[in-house]
């Protein structure tokens, strides 16, 4: 299924819209998130241009007994790295200086999942590999392409919430979030179009 660009997206170069629009939705045991639909507007030419130019690689991983294809496309880019638009780089310095008083470090990395359809996913888990695993720290997801369900639930499970991130949504994860609660991309029989996210995390987190 191709994408279908919004119709509240309907210029060419992008842009961001100011962060302290976020809305910060508490969770549990010290765990946050902060939500900011639409903060990138032409993110529709953004995806384009990120589906086509991104070097995407897929991945094979072991998974019990057997090697399994991972269910999307992937690509990673280091703090020395140059990201492959200005705009990322523009809202990697953003989120950097909004957060910093509570994050005290800029993110650093980017890492983009492509997912092509509903069939592609990614399971429940969070981000603990690094520093992640025994420390508060954030990750910051921006959606592009058609919206996609990130769904979060406490560790071992309990109510979950589900965000729509699509169209240039920002969801910001904080506090305890990695450590405490679990997020997850589903699968999903429904006619979905394609989405990138683009997470910027600070040094140490994966």
């Amino acid at each position: 299924m191709e994408l279908q660009g919004s119709l509240l997206d309907l210029v060419d170069d992008p842009g961001l819209a100011p962060l302290s629009r976020a809305e910060r939705i508490e969770l549990s045991h010290g765990a946050w998130v902060d939500v900011l639909p639409g903060w990138l507007t032409g993110a529709d030419t953004l995806f384009e241009r990120l589906a086509a130019e991104v070097p995407w690689r897929a991945e094979r991983r072991v998974m019990y007994d057997r090697v399994v294809d991972v269910p999307r496309l992937l690509a990673f880019y280091d703090e020395d790295d140059p990201l492959p638009h200005p705009i990322l780089a523009e809202a990697r310095e953003k989120l950097s200086a909004h957060y910093l008083p509570e994050l005290g470090e800029p993110f650093r990395t980017a890492g983009l999942c492509y997912y092509r359809d509903g069939r592609d996913s990614v399971a429940w888990h969070g981000d603990r590999i690094g520093r992640g695993r025994l420390a508060d720290t954030m990750v910051a997801i921006l959606s592009v392409g058609a919206p996609r369900e990130l769904a979060l639930r406490p560790n071992g499970g309990g109510k979950q919430l589900s965000f729509p991130l699509g169209h240039g949504d920002l969801l910001v994860m904080g506090g305890s979030c990695q450590r405490t609660w679990e997020h997850a991309v589903p699968k999903t029989t429904k006619p979905v179009g394609p989405r990138i996210s683009i997470q910027f995390r600070p040094r140490g987190v994966r």
